[in-house]
């Protein structure tokens, strides 16, 4: 069964649809792979004008797989340092997109997601849904998306949650720049196709050639940091906090470094 589902109307306006609804749309190894696969097909049509990056359920992505992140605890460095690359290259690749992209978030967002959410160009997302950068919880680091997170953001906004793991709301995540607008539920495809609505007055050939200049006149992610980023985490997976984190996570019990919660 694909996990990536695409979809493009009469308009042009393609869906991008993560479709993992019973694992929360956590990204795994065929997932990643499918979304490379099928950006780079929207990104070759010109018949595409606008894309918007959807998900099924009731979360919009819960970040890395588990079953994917437990196989990495049998990988040497080298092999483990592969299996990273695979949540870089789907970044990039949307990123890369030449259409204008577009988030429907309609749900939480943690870890991997919050990458997705930030290679849009615009993100619209739902009251209620909560965001956060939970790697460090895990003694693991938000390095793959961290040059994504860090070009959307800016490094002083990316400060206050980065590092600390901690959850925030919609309303926060607004503020930090992570989402355009924040609207209730019922409202949610009616304010995405605001969104999609003015593209389809103007040129294609126009709206492609003013997001490559953008992105060009705003600084783009490059290759360094790309590698930096997976050579940190590679690096990280290899200490005795990465080690004891996931096992952690896995026996469904604190981290050795976890505070207490208060009686």
């Amino acid at each position: 069964m694909a996990l990536i589902e695409t979809r493009v109307d009469a308009r042009g306006v393609a869906e991008l649809v993560l479709n993992r609804p019973e694992k929360h749309n956590a990204l795994s190894a065929q997932m990643m792979t499918e979304l490379v696969t099928a950006a780079d097909a929207l990104a070759a049509d010109e018949s595409v004008r606008v894309v918007v990056l959807a998900a099924e359920g009731t979360s919009f992505c819960a970040g890395g797989d588990l079953a994917w992140m437990r196989e990495q605890f049998e990988m040497d460095g080298e092999t483990r340092r592969r299996e990273s690359r695979r949540i870089a290259e789907a970044l990039s690749a949307l990123a890369a997109l030449p259409q204008p992209l577009i988030g429907r978030v309609q749900g939480n967002a943690f870890g991997g997601g919050m990458g997705l959410i930030s290679v849009c160009d615009v993100v619209v997302g739902v009251e209620g849904a909560k965001f956060g950068f939970t790697e460090t919880r895990l003694g693991l680091l938000p390095a793959n998306i961290g040059p994504y997170v860090i070009a959307r953001m800016g490094g002083t906004k990316a400060r206050a949650v980065f590092m600390s793991a901690r959850l925030f709301g919609a309303e926060e995540a607004q503020s930090l720049e992570l989402l355009n607008r924040v609207v209730a539920p019922e409202a949610l495809d009616a304010a995405v196709a605001a969104e999609v609505a003015p593209y389809l007055t103007c040129a294609p050939g126009a709206v492609r050639e003013s997001k490559a200049l953008l992105n060009a006149l705003a600084g783009q992610v490059t290759p360094a940091q790309v590698d930096m980023a997976i050579d940190a985490l590679a690096a990280r997976w290899e200490t005795s906090e990465a080690q004891e984190g996931i096992a952690a996570f896995f026996d469904k019990r604190p981290a050795p470094w976890a505070d207490p919660k208060p009686e």
